[in-house]
This record gives structure tokens, sequence and C-alpha cells, in this order.
């Protein structure tokens, strides 16, 4: 019998009390920002609602299709969806640095300086509590990129509520529509800067987390991540050669994202390749499995062979499989680094070869070989 909730024992939690009470944290700070937006609009839109109630869907409009473009990077060896949240937001230091400074160059040091450190800092918080709580589930630069543009997208959504708003408040400006040119900036041209520049602070947890001496990574990621926001900001303050240097400097982080998650999608398979043969005695793995962990096309051919097989519970098995073989492959790299003891580790490899197992039986029994596509499982 396949276990009832594999992916469960994959991510070390039951996802549901984990869910309620993440999702809970995150609708609490939500409502916390999305409460000052109101009544900030209720006050200058001369006590109406309807600024508030025409930015939020304005807001949530790109999020799924974000969401879903985040999710893509995250094909080898997905998060567990309970984790996959976070919502934040601050009002920043405008308060401060403006009477300090006046309003011109109040709101420079603001969003340049003030911002960028506050924000970041909030947002980082989040990470550094799946650090705290969830270490086993930073295994790589992937994961920290992932968990940081899920923060930064929420924490996105939720200050994009403010600009609209203000953008209602004040329609137009020189004939144009404000709250259009606010709504292609925020959401068409830019929906990716608040996810890249909290990446770096996500890489550097996920080397804290693996590493035995990685705290220091944890700093400098932060760091960098409050020095990209900071020039984005100030250089988006500088009229059109800002915004083209600023998108310019966008770009390169983007580029670089890239480069570090498709040289961490390598270092998956090559764990795999050097780690996993060793469970072939046991029948936990064979030839065939090797190769469909190793590619996302065979891995995808293999689930939908289990889904048109026996529906939803070879499809689940199929998937159990796939992570759980990911998963111990990189728990053989983290204690081969010092990031978990042998014991830790051997707790771990015992729950991982059990999901696979229970998940190669019931594959295996459901596996004729005229239906197998070429990466699907073989008796061993």
């Amino acid at each position: 019998m396949l276990l009832r909730d594999p992916l469960a024992v994959i991510d070390e939690h039951p996802h549901g009390r984990g869910l309620i009470i993440f999702l809970a944290a995150g609708l609490g700070c939500a409502l916390i920002v999305l409460g000052i937006d109101l009544v900030e609009s209720i006050d200058s839109a001369r006590h109406s609602v309807m600024p508030f109630l025409v930015a939020l869907p304005l807001a949530l409009l790109p999020v799924p299709l974000l969401v879903a473009l985040v999710l893509m990077l995250d094909r080898l060896e997905p998060e567990p969806p309970a984790l996959l949240a976070g919502i934040l937001n601050t009002a920043g230091l405008l308060y401060v640095t403006q009477p300090a400074l006046g309003k011109g160059n109040g709101q420079f040091v603001s969003a340049a300086i003030g911002a960028p450190v506050v924000e970041e800092t909030l947002k980082g918080l989040v990470l550094v509590w799946l650090l705290w709580r969830r270490r086993q589930e930073l295994d790589g630069p992937t994961d920290g990129i992932i968990y940081a543009a899920m923060v930064g997208l929420g924490f996105a959504m939720i200050e994009n509520v403010g600009y609209y708003i203000s953008a209602l408040v004040r329609p137009t400006v020189g004939g144009v529509s404000l709250l259009g040119a606010t709504f292609v900036f925020r959401a068409v041209l830019a929906p990716f800067t608040h996810p890249a520049f909290t990446a770096m602070t996500g890489i550097g947890v996920a080397y804290a987390a693996t590493h035995r001496r990685g705290g220091w990574a944890l700093a400098v990621g932060l760091f960098a991540a409050m020095v990209l926001h900071g020039l984005w900001n100030g250089l988006t303050s500088l009229g059109l050669p800002g915004f083209v240097l600023a998108y310019g400097l966008l770009a390169c982080v983007l580029v670089v994202l890239t480069a570090v998650l498709v040289a961490d999608r390598r270092r998956m398979v090559g764990l795999i390749r050097r780690f996993l043969p060793a469970y072939q005695a046991a029948g936990l793995v064979s030839e065939a499995d090797l190769r469909m962990l190793c590619t996302l096309r065979e891995r995808r051919q293999a689930r939908r062979w289990a889904r048109r097989t026996e529906g939803r519970p070879l499809a689940r098995a199929m998937t159990a499989y796939q992570v759980a073989a990911t998963e111990l492959a990189l728990a053989h790299e983290r204690v081969g680094r010092g990031g978990s003891t042998p014991g830790e580790f051997e707790e771990r490899r015992r729950a991982l070869t059990g999901v696979m197992a229970a998940s190669h039986k019931l594959i295996w029994q459901h596996s004729p070989g005229a239906a197998r596509p070429a990466g699907a499982h073989r008796a061993p």
C-alpha cells in the first residue's frame, strides 16, 4: 500500500497545520497593510472606499500569472505548497526622511536608502523564519530564489494597492491617466523587481542552510538585496536616462539569476547520478529510473503515463517517487557539507527511502510494458 500522504513525509510536516498557520500569518499581515491603505484612501478620497475597491483587483490581476512563471523554475524538486506564501509590506521611512530633509531630497533618500533597508529587511525576515523552522527545505540556490520570489510577489501585490489608490485619487497628470501609467509600470514593465532583489537574500539563506558555517552568506545576500533595490529606486527617480539604466540593471540581475538556476539544476542532476546508483541493489532505483529522474521531459512523460494508466493515485505515487529520489540525493550532499548531522541524515534517509519503496511498488504493479514511456519504471 502507498503511504496515505507520501508528500507530507517528504515535506517533514503534515500540510494542513503548516498551511493554516502560515497562511493565517500572511493573511494577518495583508489585512493590516490593506487596512492602512483603506484608511488612507478614505481620507484622501473624502470618505470614499471606491479607490480601494478598484485598486485591490488591479493588484491581484497579474499575480496568478507571475506565480505560475515562478513555479515553472521549480519543477525538478518542487517546494511544499504550504510554504510558498508570504505577504509583507511597510510604509518605509517616508515620514522620517521627508520632514527632516524636505520633500524633494526626502523622497529621494527615502526611495534610495530608507525604503530598501526597511522593505528588504522585512522580506528577509520571512526567509530567516524558513531558515530557522524549515531548514531542510532549503537545499540550494533554487529553493532560496523560489521562496524569495514568492515573498517578493506578495509584497509587491500589497504595495501596488497603495500605488493604485494614489493614482485613483489623482486621476490625470498632464492629460495622461495616472492609473493606467502606474499599472503598466508596476504590473507589466517591472513585476519582478521585488522578487529579483529579494532573491539575493534567498540565495544567502540557502547557502547558510546547507553549510555548517554559512551564516555570513545571509548578511551578504541581504546587503546585496538592499543595494540593488536602492539603485533601482534611485535610478527611476532620475527621469528617462535613469529608467534606461534601471532596466539595464534589472536585466543583468535576471540574467545572473537565470545562470544560477541553470547551474543549480545541473548540480541536482549530478547528485542524482552520483548518489542514487547505490540504491539499485535495494530495488529502489533502476537504470530506467535514473534516466527518467535526470531530465524534466522524461519526468513529465512518466507522470502522464501514470495518470493515463491509473489516474490520480498512480500519478501522485510517481510524483512522490520523483521528489523523494531528488530529496535523497540532496540529503547526501547536505550531510557531506556539514549542513546536517549523521543522525539527522539517517532519519531523513529512512523516511525518503520508505516513500520511494512504497511508490515504486505501486508503480511497478501498474506498469505493463507496452504502456510505459521511455522513462517509466521497470521491475528491478
